[in-house]
């Protein structure tokens, strides 16, 4: 037997190691894995250049639980190591890994930004263990050796009874991590980290040994289970993937019952290497839109869900996997920022979205339509986040209308704004509650869309500025009169008596107050307000809280051909003519949206009052 000591401040390492990985522990089993998987491919390069003998032995890594023992053992049938190469790679090359891990990330102003921990490899036992034994045998057919440490620093060398080619690493797990003697934990760990790792994974567990009854047959001892898929979907070909495996690898993945909408395969070798899949998920409503996931691998090893420097921010309301074998991931997310390699696969991936959206639209329109409405706020979302994104899926853009249609921009202006100069979009964000003013620009023979979630606002003021050059402006039913009623001279003297009866009434000074015939001879009033004040206001609500509200400008347009607004243009000042315009700007208000608290209660009080008035007389 021999011993050793780990050079070069080793009492400072371990516990540097132990602080940024502690909230991650179980990442040692992937790091301990990924070494299985790069032994058993340095055998088969050995083999393949003739540099090492082959045999018909299956390649595997089996993962032991033996709680009695409190061990938890690694076993793959990879190159091995010989004594040399023991303290080389162990004592030496991880050693300096994790060195070069404590130089970048001691001073804790990177901790939170580690993208992978790869560089660590072997040292992150550590992580769990009070004691670790390789057991190695090298194909070169050197003796088998055995290396002990109890922290990492001090080791211990001799010779092992292992007969077969390949490592065992055991640890034994101390008192605090005992959690990773339980099988299901280490089985949910490897689902997490080594789902897709390109060598089986056999997990099983020690039981204590039990007599049999009397009578019965003595139990033979359970197979190990392979938990992981060594050939992923996102591996294959396209075109050698079915619809049903990509449904069924989704469920698998995301735990999604619910059918994604469609998905796109990414598979690009040059100028990287990018292999993936991005599904669209049916969106329940507009705030799950935010609970995508799109998980990191690199050569089928998982690193990390959304790294938004790799996939662009909007693209993480999408679920899926995306395999970059090329990307550095033992580097901070500020190297990722400004690495010119990472921004052409990120612009790659929007490419590839984008241009599977226009696909669909222009050749399967009527299904396109169908998941219009799960997918419109992703596709919102990124115009506004990615101007190259805009460009390419503009023409894919459509729009629902209030009467089920499904339009582009351009076959709405065709149908609604025939003649030139401004165009105008007319919306509606409730089409229950604006009911009564949709139905005015309908009977016109004017198509009204629906604008109705909370990213449409910013969206409508995106597309008024990247295409202001085309003067598309967007205008809610209720921003304008103008389109309901018809031009005529104004009695001026009339219109001040009613705005001053109307302030007072509505108890409102800065309301102003129109006089015009309006188009639909039943209507009494509505109240109009500034597109563009509302926009501001509603955006000033939302972000800075009700104290922030910003002012509307309002405007109440009265029907000069209705017969009530020609009898208050004569009616004296009193409680009756006070009432009947408090009623009628109420009622021009709930055409907008519901009346609320204390103006409800009196809009009912009133409404009773002038009812019995009308029966008394």
């Amino acid at each position: 037997m021999s011993k050793g000591t780990v050079s070069i401040n080793a009492e400072n390492i371990m516990p540097v190691i132990k602080q940024w990985l502690y909230s991650d522990k179980d990442i040692f089993v992937r790091e301990l894995i990924s070494n299985g998987c790069d032994a058993i491919s340095k055998y088969h390069w050995l083999v393949s250049n003739g540099q090492a003998e082959g045999d018909d032995a299956p390649d595997r890594i089996d993962v032991i639980v033996n709680k009695e023992e409190g061990t938890l053992t690694f076993i793959d049938n990879g190159i091995g190591m010989t004594e040399e190469e023991v303290v080389k790679y162990i004592a030496q090359v991880a050693f300096s890994g994790a060195t070069d891990f404590v130089s970048r990330y001691a001073e804790g102003q990177e901790s939170a930004d580690i993208i992978g921990h790869f560089g660590l490899g072997f040292y992150s036992a550590f992580m769990v263990s009070d004691r670790v034994v390789i057991d190695t045998k090298s194909v070169t057919g050197a003796p088998a050796v055995r290396w002990t440490s109890e922290d990492g620093m001090e080791y211990e060398l001799e010779p092992s009874d292992r007969t077969q080619r390949g490592t065992a690493i055991t640890l034994h797990i101390d008192e605090e991590d005992k959690d990773f003697l339980n099988l299901w934990t280490v089985r949910s760990t490897l689902e997490k980290h080594c789902a897709f790792m390109p060598v089986p994974i056999y997990l099983s567990e020690v039981k204590p040994e039990e007599p049999p009854k009397e009578g019965e047959e003595p139990k033979a001892p359970e197979e190990p289970k392979q938990v992981n898929d060594t050939h992923p979907l996102w591996m294959k070909k396209p075109s050698d993937c079915t619809d049903e495996e990509y449904k069924s690898f989704y469920r698998k993945v995301f735990n999604d019952y619910e059918e994604p909408l469609f998905w796109i395969h990414l598979n690009a070798e040059y100028p990287f290497n990018l292999k993936g899949i991005l599904y669209f998920p049916r969106i329940k409503n507009e705030f799950t839109a935010s609970e995508g996931v799109i998980k990191l691998y690199n050569n089928q090893v998982f690193v990390a869900d959304n790294i938004k420097e790799v996939i662009p921010e909007f693209l993480l309301l999408l679920k899926g996997v995306i395999d970059c074998p090329d990307l550095p991931l033992n580097v901070s997310r500020s190297f990722l920022q400004n690495d010119g390699y990472v921004k052409k696969m990120a612009a790659y991936i929007t490419r590839k979205v984008a241009d599977r959206l226009v696909s669909e639209f222009n050749n399967n329109r009527e299904t396109y339509q169908g998941y219009w409405d799960d997918i419109h706020p992703f596709v919102k979302y990124g115009c506004i986040k990615d101007e190259k994104f805009y460009e390419r899926v503009k023409k894919a853009l459509i729009y629902k209308t209030t009467g089920g249609k499904y339009v582009t921009l351009e076959e709405y202006l065709n149908a609604n704004c025939p003649e030139e100069g401004d165009k105008v979009v007319y919306y509606a964000s409730d089409d229950k509650r604006q009911a009564q003013m949709i139905k005015l620009y309908t009977d016109q023979g004017k198509d009204v869309i629906l604008l109705n979630t909370l990213i449409d606002n910013n969206f409508i003021s995106f597309l008024e500025y990247a295409d202001r050059d085309s003067k598309v402006t967007f205008k809610r039913v209720d921003a304008a009169a103008d389109s309901l009623t018809e031009e005529s001279e104004v009695d001026e003297t009339a219109r001040l008596k009613l705005e001053g009866e109307f302030r007072k009434a509505m108890g409102d000074d800065t309301v102003d107050v129109q006089l015009k015939p309006f188009k639909d001879e039943g209507m009494i009033a509505m109240i109009t307000v500034d597109e563009q004040s509302r926009r501001f206001a509603e955006m000033s609500s939302r972000w800075g809280g009700m104290d922030m509200k910003l002012p509307e400008k309002r405007t109440l347009v009265l029907n000069d051909r209705h017969p009530l607004v020609a009898w208050l243009k004569t009616a004296e000042d009193g409680e009756r003519t006070e009432a009947v315009c408090a009623q009628v700007a109420d009622l021009a208000e709930m055409a907008r949206q519901p009346l609320v608290a204390d103006r409800m209660v009196e809009f009912l009080r009133r409404s009773n009052a002038l009812l019995t008035q009308l029966v008394e007389k």
